[in-house]
């Protein structure tokens, strides 16, 4: 379940990122901007996985590979569409 609330916030954050971007009209800059932020979001995640409830690095890596490259890859379709 936590996997699933931590992909939504991530989807939420990009659309969030997005509308910023929109409203600016520097939505590329935004939609870059957001990889780092959710980059640092998903390691402190991956961090109390470790930490607070015990799981090794490996059981928590492809976790955290699923919860950042999903809304990276998406923000970079998104900058990749907007560049056409």
């Amino acid at each position: 379940m936590h996997t699933i609330i931590m992909m939504s916030s991530g989807i939420l954050l990009l659309l969030i990122f997005w509308g910023a971007g929109y409203f600016t009209e520097k939505t590329k800059g935004w939609l870059t901007a957001f990889i780092p932020v959710w980059f640092v979001i998903t390691a402190v995640n991956m961090a109390v996985g470790i930490y607070e409830a015990g799981y090794t690095f490996l059981e928590e890596l492809p976790i955290f590979l699923l919860l950042f490259g999903v809304p990276a890859i998406i923000a970079f379709i998104i900058k990749w569409r907007l560049s056409k």
